[in-house]
């Protein structure tokens, strides 16, 4: 159905202003209630609406303000607003009803026991994709697929639709790996170990990774503090064709970009969906072009997977799904009961990958053994290496310095090999007494590094100095919180003394 037309009243438009509020990815307009356009065309508070200028239109959410800063004659615009209408001060701009979306159908439908087709989920992604769904509608659909769920079929139609909507890389190559880590761990950045590992044994493996959403570090951030991750597609063509693989942040390829959408609305919700995990990651995969996929899912019960059954059903529908869409698709279940390495935070943990690639003393065994076993699957999963030997061919790639060399060739041709950065403020906690460490809280932990700064601040996080069952003495270090300012560091102290331990220790004597 076509937006109703402009009224006379909207015709020469209102002054286009930048508010300079961040509303994250959600497009916001700001108009006086006693503005002439609202009292013409009816707009409420919270209403959605289109905004116009020139060629270019954005949907975006309508706020009424009462105060004197914006003029009757004025829209003020968020940060996303203003970046995607793409406006300079004083525009003049069109404000209108959008067009009725069709695809709301498809919910309602949904609601009433109707199975998704392929073409209704077609029909809602696009519409998600150019910005033309609500929230509050985003929400629905998110419930719906949590609250009702999605069978195998309803998966396969959603992952098939998320990669119709978005750019399709199609590589003129053989074989095509990847590899995926449900996450929820801290500091388990082992794709910048796999990808080396891989890449240098002759496998292409073009990675691209997220930021991070609620941990204190994503993939992205952590490879940005050693090279550049803003590439553009045929600028990651451009290094894969040279190295054999990247490690860019998936942001600027377009593929699966629903799913952007999609994840900006679960988070707040923190609803689980079997079917919307598997298709969020799968699509990305398929788009990407790769064609062998290794999805590490570790279970633990502070995990995003809490039980090995809960493994095993995710596990099932992952290969369905992916063998449906024409990947080969293996999983492998891994220990989620503790963190991976000794950094939380972008740059310790980049850290802890450089000690590995360097073959330090004293690098990290559980974050290199663990890169290792994956990136062995890999090569198993390719053909590279026979059933059970993958893991040898990776430590030897490894051991003998072809990891690190084709890991810094990726960063060069990234744009350059960069030194992480160092906090400027550091506070060292200390055990209380003697005793094992019996217990690290991975949420905490990681909580902790996030009011400490990261991953904003890319130096900010904190470094555990110790493992679950190590006999420590009393003032020994347990972890160092690092943050860029005195402020920060306060603040993840303060909130450490308001909890249960971070890391615990149980006293020899008790």
């Amino acid at each position: 159905m076509d937006p109703l037309p402009i009224s006379a009243m909207n015709a020469h438009g209102l002054a286009a202003r930048r508010a300079g509020i961040d509303t994250y990815q959600q497009p916001v307009v700001y108009v006086r209630a006693d503005c002439r356009v609202c009292r013409a065309e009816g707009f409420e508070a919270q209403a959605q609406v289109e905004v116009i200028a020139g060629h270019r239109h954005v949907l975006a959410i309508l706020n009424h303000v009462n105060g004197d800063w914006l003029g009757a004659d004025e829209i003020a615009f968020s940060d996303v607003a203003w970046t995607m209408l793409g406006a300079a001060e004083g525009d003049r701009v069109q404000v209108r009803h959008p067009p009725v979306l069709e695809s709301m159908a498809h919910l309602r439908a949904k609601v009433h026991g109707q199975p998704f087709t392929y073409e209704a989920l077609r029909s809602v992604m696009e519409d998600v994709t150019h910005g033309r769904v609500p929230d509050i509608h985003l929400a629905s659909l998110v419930t719906l697929c949590a609250g009702q769920g999605l069978d195998d079929q309803e998966t396969v139609a959603l992952t098939r639709a998320m990669v119709d909507v978005g750019e399709r890389i199609v590589w003129n190559i053989e074989p095509m790996a990847d590899k995926h880590c449900i996450g929820g761990i801290p500091g388990n950045r082992t794709t910048l170990l796999v990808v080396p590992i891989v890449a240098a044994c002759g496998i292409a493996i073009p990675k691209t990774s997220s930021r991070a959403i609620t941990s204190a570090a994503g993939t992205a951030d952590a490879m940005e503090t050693l090279a550049p991750v803003d590439l553009d597609v045929p600028a990651m063509r451009r290094v894969v064709a040279q190295e054999g693989g990247c490690i860019v942040w998936g942001g600027n390829t377009r593929i699966s970009p629903a799913d952007d959408v999609l994840i900006r609305v679960e988070r707040p919700l923190n609803l689980d969906s079997d079917g919307l995990l598997i298709a969020s990651i799968l699509s990305k995969k398929a788009a990407a072009g790769a064609r062998q996929v290794l999805i590490d899912l570790p279970v633990g019960p502070s995990a995003k997977v809490r039980s090995v059954a809960a493994a095993q059903a995710l596990s099932r529908g992952l290969v369905a799904t992916g063998t449906a869409l024409g990947l080969q698709v293996q999983t492998v279940l891994t220990d989620g009961t503790r963190p991976v390495g000794r950094g939380i935070g972008p740059a310790l943990e980049a850290m802890d990958v450089m000690a590995v690639l360097e073959r330090a003393a004293d690098a990290p065994s559980d974050l290199r053994e663990r890169a290792l076993m994956l990136a062995g699957l890999i090569l198993e999963m390719v053909g590279k290496a026979v059933s059970g030997a993958g893991r040898e061919l990776a430590r030897r790639t490894l051991d003998e310095g072809r990891a690190l060399s084709k890991f810094i060739a990726i960063c060069e041709a990234q744009g350059g090999l960069r030194i992480p950065p160092v906090a400027t403020r550091s506070h060292v906690v200390t055990a209380p007494a003697a005793g094992v460490v019996d217990g690290i809280d991975l949420r905490l932990v990681a909580r902790v590094a996030k009011l400490a700064g990261a991953p904003r601040d890319l130096s900010a996080g904190a470094r555990l100095h110790v493992q679950l069952g190590e006999r420590v003495e009393v003032r020994q270090p347990l972890l160092t919180l690092h943050a860029r300012s005195e402020g920060a560091l306060r603040y993840a102290l303060d909130f450490m003394a308001a909890q249960l331990p971070v890391v615990r220790v149980k006293p020899e004597f008790a």
